[in-house]
């Protein structure tokens, strides 16, 4: 749907030269990342309490309670190490093809000798997305999504949308505490790791309606190098 979709604005806009391609995309990560020993990541549908009992006892699954909405399974939510297609990728990319690729961050695999065997657990899309940029040797990463700007003391009366940011005043924000963990959090945290990369990298956090605005200078929030 998403690549017929984007190949469909491209023919609204006349644009026919730039073909659309999907590479379903493994990412490796490491078997002994820490956030195995601490799942937290919750995926699936919703169970009762005795639904999830017998989850647990027959799957192995473990299972948490979510906002008073009944119970789901969780699994780890480890850090990217290898985007195992980025030589097809960067190939497509060089012959001129608009490339989907770490669909919901990817499918999480371990290596074992030659063999790559499917984890349990969910990929970031954000950081998943950082990596993906770095091996493309990309210069401008752009992380869609639903507000304009990054804020610091979000919903508070002293609330300030942010429309630069250099990644020394990012960290000290961090470790303050001002962006939520599974919302604003990682995404900061992946346009810093972006930023830092490499000389001359900038990353852009907006809303999607606002991106072409944000790629412009107009609106979002850029993130550099100190």
């Amino acid at each position: 749907d998403l690549q017929n979709a984007l190949r469909e604005e491209l023919y609204n806009r006349d644009i026919c030269d730039i073909p659309v391609s999907t590479m379903i995309t493994q990412v490796r990560v490491d078997a002994d990342d820490p956030a195995f020993d601490s799942p937290s990541k919750p995926i699936g549908h919703f169970m009762t309490e005795e639904q999830a009992k017998i989850a647990e006892e027959k799957y192995g699954y473990m299972m948490r309670e979510d906002a008073g909405r009944g119970y789901r399974r969780v699994v780890a939510s480890p850090k990217p190490a290898e985007i195992v297609e980025i030589g097809a990728i960067r190939s497509l990319v060089d012959s001129g093809q608009l490339v989907i690729a770490c669909g919901g961050g990817g499918i999480p695999v371990t290596r074992q000798g030659n063999h790559l065997k499917g984890a349990s657990a969910v990929i970031d899309k954000d950081f998943a997305s950082e990596l993906l940029a770095e091996e493309l040797n990309a210069d401008f990463l752009i992380i869609l999504t639903a507000v304009e700007k990054v804020a610091v003391n979000f919903g508070k009366p002293e609330e300030k949308w942010l429309d630069d940011l250099d990644t020394e005043e990012a960290r000290k924000f961090i470790k303050e505490g001002h962006f939520a963990p599974g919302s604003m959090l990682p995404k900061v945290q992946a346009a810093v790791k972006f930023a830092e990369s490499k000389p001359g990298r900038t990353a852009l956090i907006t809303l999607l309606e606002k991106a072409k605005d944000g790629i412009q200078g107009k609106t979002g929030t850029h993130i550099h190098l100190a």
